[in-house]
């Protein structure tokens, strides 16, 4: 009996025991695994320090501080100049503005669009901290993505909101984009939290101040007029006549081309002609099929009476492409038409699906420019709203850019503008923060950055590379200089004149009139 239970309890107990030990051993190492992989998985949604691709999304958005390019060769010497003029500051003597575009953009338009903020407001940091007789605070700058479409601004926002307190000390966003339905919820967002946001190149009435006496974005500053005051400008430099013109519009359109479209149609009111609308993809930077639209619309201009010149488009740049081509084809090509649009113009003369033997059939087409090059250099160059010494600025920061200390920051293009107004932007923003500080203090408080909005006129303007900047109490630029540019058959964007919303320049104290 004593042999029987040794032997149950060496063999039956202890082979059971060390059962349930194995068993226990490999529930361990199966739960450490889940844990392992989670973590892994978890570990593998950054792209780089502060920039990760939020659950369901494979696009690397947030808020970037060191030379990652988001994978965008293009971004990359630009990037590293920032990272490098970023890492020459001392910690403790620099506030940081954050620069918001969709880095992570595939077309080829708005990549060159991000670059070419980039590169203005590098260099405008690069002026800030080496060329204004050491002013403080020093200038950090960071790259916002709130993806290619602006779908993830909620996650980029309340990375930035996490900035404005602690060592980053965020007290500016600059650039935005274009006039979008998202980025208008990310500036009503970023101004509700009390950020500052200075926008370079939106455009769209519903993205500023003032409209109807509200402010529906506290704290906004913008460069760039608004649709309507483009339109004035363009109204007073082309004498548009109602009776002489049609307006071809995007249906139901977007933040840009709509308020385009309504602008427009305000120049046109008694017109013979209903508008012809047309109804592009969700994104607008696609096709779609408007191509077959725009061929039978361009029967109907050719319908029109005989005096009829004009046709004043608001939609986004790809349809604009798709009916100057369709125009090239009309069947009226006796008679010559002049085509007039917004700065989406700007567009066109790096689109390679241009049909540019259509600007030769008796089609020219003109648009409202953020900015240009030769506008201030020219001979018979207003004597107000603006200068070629402020130009001229800009011109040798680029020169310098070719190679270090300041750059190299990629090739260059002034010709679209957007260089010029992201300088003019981030010079916006520089200004406020160091007029916003106090003798004494090495940061301003945020809430008083914004107020300096409305003290931004007449000698506390800013002298900006595209004109005077002079901000209304809303923060919108009051009889801001608008460059005219026609789009050449060798693809070229050819400076006409500078337009203003005001019809004439504005005066030389540059104080806006009561409203």
């Amino acid at each position: 009996m004593a042999r029987l239970w040794v032997w149950l309890r060496e063999d039956v107990w202890e082979i059971k025991f060390r059962r349930i030990i194995a068993l226990a051993l490999a529930a361990a190492l199966v739960a450490l695994g889940v844990w392992a992989g989670t973590t892994l998985a978890k570990e593998d949604r950054s792209c780089a320090p502060g920039v990760e691709r939020p659950e369901g999304s494979d696009e690397c958005v947030g808020v970037s501080a060191t030379s990652y390019d988001w994978d965008r060769s293009q971004f990359t010497e630009a990037v590293k100049a920032i990272d490098t003029e970023n890492r020459s500051l001392k910690k403790g003597a620099y506030v940081t503005v954050a620069l918001l575009e969709p880095f992570t953009a595939t077309d080829e338009d708005n990549l060159g669009d991000a670059l070419h903020e980039l590169q203005g407001a590098y260099l405008a940091q690069y002026r800030a901290n080496h060329h204004s007789n050491d002013q403080t605070p020093k200038i950090r700058l960071v790259l916002a993505n709130p993806g290619a479409t602006g779908e993830q601004w909620r996650h980029t926002v309340g990375r930035l909101a996490s900035m404005v307190n602690g060592p980053d000390r965020l007290r500016a966003v600059t650039g935005v984009g274009l006039s979008t339905e998202n980025n208008k919820k990310a500036v009503r967002e970023l101004t509700r939290l009390g950020i500052p946001v200075i926008g370079s190149s939106i455009t769209a009435d519903d993205l500023a101040n003032g409209q109807d006496g509200k402010d529906p974005y506290p704290g906004l500053a913008r460069v760039s007029p608004t649709n309507t005051d483009e339109a004035r400008a363009l109204a007073s430099f082309a004498d548009v006549s109602p009776g002489k013109a049609l307006l071809v519009y995007d249906k139901p359109g977007d933040p840009y081309s709509r308020t385009l479209q309504e602008s427009f149609a305000k120049l046109l009111k008694g017109s013979p002609y209903q508008p012809q609308p047309f109804t592009p993809p969700d994104d607008r930077s696609e096709e779609g099929t408007t191509a077959n639209t725009f061929r039978q619309i361009t029967h109907l201009v050719c319908d029109t009476a005989p005096a009829t010149d004009t046709i004043l488009f608001a939609g986004r740049h790809t349809q604009l492409r798709q009916f100057i081509n369709a125009l090239g084809d009309r069947g009226c090509q006796d008679r010559a038409f002049t085509l007039l649009t917004g700065d989406e113009g700007s567009y066109l003369t790096g689109d390679k699906a241009l049909d540019r033997t259509a600007l030769t059939h008796r089609v020219s087409v003109r648009y409202t420019a953020l900015a240009h090059p030769d506008a201030w250099l020219a001979k018979d160059a207003p004597k107000s709203g603006g200068s070629a010494a402020d130009a001229k600025v800009l011109d040798a920061l680029l020169a310098d850019s070719e190679r270090k200390p300041v750059g190299p920051i990629g090739e260059v293009s002034l010709e679209d503008g957007q260089t010029i107004i992201a300088y003019d932007a981030m010079t916006l923003a520089v200004q406020g923060i160091r007029e916003a500080t106090a003798d004494g203090a090495t940061v301003p408080p945020i809430a008083d950055v914004a107020n300096q909005w409305t003290l931004t006129k007449g000698s506390q303007k800013v002298n900006g590379a595209s004109g005077w900047i002079c901000l209304d109490v809303h923060g919108n630029p009051y009889d801001k200089a608008v460059p005219i540019v026609e789009l050449t058959p060798e693809g070229k964007a050819r400076f006409v004149e500078i337009a203003w919303p005001e019809r004439t320049p504005p005066p030389k104290e540059c104080l806006p009139p009561a409203q």
